[in-house]
């Protein structure tokens, strides 16, 4: 039987302190973060938790006031 890779348990940062995430995008979502990144003079990692946060703030607005 083949299995996935394990994921260590890390623990839950209630701190405020940032995480880091890697993330993989299929070449033409990247592109595309790459332009909207390079048209406002940002970092794709700045596109990228803005788009996030404006999902939360939409989808799941219960959770807006956790941070």
């Amino acid at each position: 039987m083949i299995r996935g890779a394990k994921r260590k348990d890390k623990p839950r940062q209630d701190d405020g302190e940032p995480v880091r995430a890697t993330i993989s995008f299929p070449s033409d979502v990247y592109r595309a973060l790459e332009d909207i990144a390079r048209k406002k003079k940002v970092s794709i990692a700045w596109v990228v938790r803005e788009a996030s946060e404006q999902y939360l703030a939409k989808r799941w607005p219960v959770l807006r006031g956790s941070r």
